[in-house]
């Protein structure tokens, strides 16, 4: 078994565990071993072909190490790195030959990956290259278009307190802008914005504002599916979490990708004092924002934090202006992003156009006047009119279709 040097492989992991379990001639260790292939298979997406050689790939392509992320930022590697990762591809190919009695289990697996993971793909060119070379040509053209490490097989993410975890792509869903109904302004100036970040020209931080179920957060999905190509990747956050950006934004500020930094239902009641850290961290701390990092957020409250009537107790009165430090503090945090957009409620126009627009992507056929006056009866029961309400009601009528 060789030394995998820019790859360095645990000796718990797969790749050394499975070795020595053929070198053994392990049968019962062979068998756990490939139910756990198995179930790493399903979980990464490559359960498809075969999995103890797409283990392999994706254990190349997610590892992030001094090569991996130099071939990433497009720096040509030094040419020890480069010995150092021919090296430890002379091994992966030996590894990808690896052969054994049992092996028919996993060799050829009719299983199928559920997204457009490359690792599939990208490992079939590696079992059929012929020198490591090959394979380092392959790997290091993978890097500079897609990038490494968990960033180049994801697009979105949440972090858990502690690592910055990959979402499932399905569970993004595949929803673009010309999707949403509507708010055509606030669209051009979200793809203005977006476009103008993963082009390295200046952009702000964006807040979108406004009733609830009008399509904010549904946006920012859209605008990670249409551009993810681009680079651009979103990673979602909580309030909770606001301590820990600046840790976040330094372990990303080295990447060759554009990240937003998604918070969620943004507000703060009159007790809570997160505010104050998110507006230095957004814009005025010592430290100034990466250039490839953005905060998007999204609220039912236009200034952000709740305002009572005791923050104007220091009013001061001097001549016609009137000014409160209390109430000025609390409306400075709104006013740190740069792009303020308002997702009002649509009109009832509107409402029934977000209606019909679903129940034909839905496939729905029924005619014009009957499915008005239901969706009228529905907001009236659920909320007002929505475009969450519309997508509720088009889903109810789906779910009784005959």
């Amino acid at each position: 078994m060789c030394v995998l040097l820019a790859y360095e492989a645990p000796a718990d992991s797969m790749i050394v565990r499975l070795s020595t379990a053929f070198s053994s001639d392990d049968t019962l260790e062979i068998h756990i071993l490939f139910h756990e292939l198995i179930t790493d298979a399903f979980r990464n997406d490559y359960a498809s072909g075969n999995i103890w050689q797409n283990y392999l790939t994706h254990f190349i392509l997610s590892n992030e190490n001094f090569f991996s992320l130099s071939c990433e930022r497009r720096s040509p590697p030094q040419d020890s790195l480069r010995d150092i990762a021919l090296h430890d591809f002379e091994a992966f190919k030996r590894l990808f030959a690896l052969d054994n009695e049992h092996m028919h289990y996993i060799d050829n697996f009719t299983g199928r990956a559920r997204n457009t993971s490359p690792v599939c793909e990208i490992s079939k060119a590696i079992a059929e290259a012929r020198s490591a070379k090959n394979i380092y040509d392959i790997v290091t053209n993978f890097y500079r278009r897609h990038g490494a490490g968990i960033f180049a097989l994801h697009k979105a993410f949440r972090y858990d307190g502690q690592e910055i975890v990959p979402l499932r792509n399905e569970n993004v869903g595949d929803v673009r802008l010309d999707d949403l109904v509507g708010y055509d302004i606030q669209k051009q100036e979200l793809r203005a914005n977006t476009e103008a970040f993963i082009s390295g020209r200046p952009a702000n931080n964006v807040l979108l504002y406004g009733d609830g179920g009008t399509g904010k957060s549904t946006s920012i999905k859209a605008l990670l599916n249409e551009y993810c190509d681009d680079g651009l990747r979103v990673i979602e956050l909580y309030k909770h979490q606001f301590r820990d950006i600046l840790a976040i934004t330094e372990r990303l500020r080295i990447r060759n990708y554009r990240f937003i930094l998604f918070i969620d239902d943004l507000s703060f009641e009159e007790n809570e004092s997160e505010y104050k850290y998110l507006k230095a961290v957004i814009e005025g701390g010592i430290e100034t924002r990466p250039e490839n990092i953005l905060i998007y957020a999204t609220s039912n409250r236009r200034h952000l934090v709740r305002e009572v009537w005791k923050d104007r107790d220091d009013m001061e009165h001097n001549g016609d202006i009137h000014r409160s430090d209390t109430v000025e503090e609390k409306l400075s945090l709104a006013s740190r992003f740069g792009v303020a957009l308002n997702y009002s409620s649509p009109t009832r126009e509107m409402y029934h156009e977000i209606v019909r627009s679903l129940s034909r992507k839905a496939g729905l056929e029924i005619p014009d006047d009957e499915l008005m006056a239901g969706a009228d009866r529905w907001e009236m029961r659920h909320g007002g009119k929505t475009g969450r309400a519309a997508r509720q009601y088009v889903d109810y009528l789906l779910g009784r279709k005959s």
